[in-house]
C-alpha cells in the first residue's frame, strides 16, 4: 500500500508531523514547522481542517463545557476550537509550500464541507481523527475519495471500527489504515496498549499505525517493533509558542530524536533470513584443520585434526566420519582440511 509515492512495505515507517494548533495564528510559523519537519525526516505534514461552527456549537450549555480532567477544562468547546484552527485561507499556500519543498501534506478534514474544500489540493490522503470516528458520514463521504484513508481508533468500540471499515471497503476504498491511538492529552503510558497494534492488523486486515499522544519517543518505538507503519506525533517549533496542543507536542530536538530512534528501530529488526552468507562474523566460526603434519598413510586422529577457528575448512559436523580413515596424501599444519 502507498500513501502519494511512499510505499509502506518497502519504505519503512511513515512518520507524520502534526501540526493541529501548533501554527501560533501565524502563517509563517505555520510554514517554518514545515520547513523544519521536512528536515528533521518526517515524511509528511499533517493539518486539521475545521471551523468552530464546523465542529461544534456557539452554546455555553454545561453540555458544551469541556470537563474531566484535560488540558481544557472549563472552557467552551466553541472558544477552543475557534483559538486553534487552521484558517481556511491559509492552505492553498500551505499545501503549495510543502510540495515545494518536497513533503507530503494532507489533512484532517471534520465535515463534508471541510472534504470538498481539500479535495482542490488533491491531498494524497485523509484522516479521521478519533472524535469523528462514529460520524459515518464524513467517512463515507471522505474514503468516497479514492485516497488512503488513515483512521484513530482513540474512542471506538470494536463495533464501530467494524462499522468503518465496511464502509470504507462499500464505497470501493480498501487502502485503510487504522492507528492505534489513546485520547488523553497527554495520555499516560499505562493507557497506550500497544499490544492493539498487530490484533487491529490481525482482525480487520488493514494496514495499522499508531498516532501518539505520549510524552517522549518509547511508545513511537515499541510501536514500531510491533508493526506499526506510520506513526503520527504532534510537532511544534518551539513550546514557546504556546497553544491548545504545545503541552504534549513534540519540539524540533525531540522529534528529530524520534525519527532517529526510529529509523534506528527498523535496522534493528531488519528482516527475517536464516541465510548467514551476509554474516562478516561467519569467517570466525570453527572448520576442521590440520593441527600436525600428516604424512601419507597415516590415521587421522583428534591430534592432528582438529575443530578451529577461522571457518574457511569443511564443517566440524564431518570430524567422526573422518577420524580413523587413513589419509591419501601428505597434509602440512596449518592447513585447511577437505578430502
Amino acid at each position: 500500500m502507498k500513501i502519494g509515492n511512499f510505499d509502506l512495505e518497502r519504505d519503512g515507517v511513515y512518520i507524520i508531523a502534526e501540526l493541529s494548533a501548533n501554527h501560533g495564528r501565524d502563517i509563517n510559523i505555520a510554514k517554518e514547522t514545515i520547513k523544519v519537519a521536512k528536515e528533521i525526516g518526517a515524511n509528511a505534514i499533517k493539518l486539521q481542517t475545521y471551523r468552530a461552527d464546523t465542529i461544534t456549537l456557539d452554546s455555553s450549555r454545561e453540555d458544551f463545557i469541556i470537563r474531566g480532567g484535560t488540558l481544557w477544562d472549563s472552557k467552551r468547546l466553541y472558544d477552543l476550537y475557534r483559538e486553534a484552527y487552521l484558517p481556511w485561507e491559509w492552505h492553498r499556500e500551505l499545501f503549495d509550500y510543502a510540495k515545494e519543498i518536497g513533503i507530503d501534506i494532507f489533512s484532517s478534514p471534520f465535515d463534508r464541507s471541510a472534504v470538498d474544500f481539500l479535495e482542490q489540493f488533491n491531498p494524497i490522503a485523509y484522516k479521521i481523527a478519533s472524535f469523528e470516528i462514529t460520524d459515518y458520514e464524513l467517512i463515507r463521504y471522505s474514503a468516497s475519495k479514492g485516497k488512503p484513508i488513515i483512521i484513530s481508533t482513540g474512542v471506538a468500540s470494536i463495533e464501530e471500527i467494524y462499522d468503518v471499515v465496511n464502509i470504507c471497503r462499500e464505497v470501493g476504498n480498501s487502502n485503510i489504515i487504522l492507528l492505534k491511538c489513546t485520547s488523553s492529552y497527554p495520555a499516560p503510558l499505562e493507557d497506550a496498549n500497544l499490544k492493539m497494534i498487530p490484533e487491529l492488523k490481525e482482525r480487520f486486515g488493514v494496514e495499522v499505525g499508531f498516532s501518539d499522544h505520549t510524552i517522549g519517543s518509547t511508545a513511537p518505538i515499541v510501536a514500531t517493533t510491533l508493526g506499526a507503519k506510520v506513526i503520527e506525533k504532534h510537532f511544534i517549533l518551539d513550546k514557546s509558542i504556546g497553544g491548545a496542543d504545545a503541552n504534549f507536542s513534540m519540539d524540533r530536538d525531540e522529534f528529530a530524536n524520534m525519527v532517529r530512534a526510529v529509523r534506528d528501530t527498523e535496522k534493528l529488526l531488519g528482516d527475517i533470513i536464516y541465510n548467514m552468507d551476509k554474516s562478516k562474523g561467519r569467517v570466525f566460526a570453527r572448520s576442521l584443520y590440520i593441527a600436525k603434519d600428516i604424512k601419507r598413510g597415516e590415521v587421522f586422529t583428534r591430534e592432528n585434526i582438529k575443530s578451529v577457528r577461522p571457518h574457511y575448512g569443511m564443517h566440524p559436523k564431518y570430524l567422526n566420519d573422518i577420524l580413523g580413515r587413513v589419509a591419501k596424501r601428505d597434509y602440512k599444519f596449518g592447513e585447511r582440511f577437505s578430502f
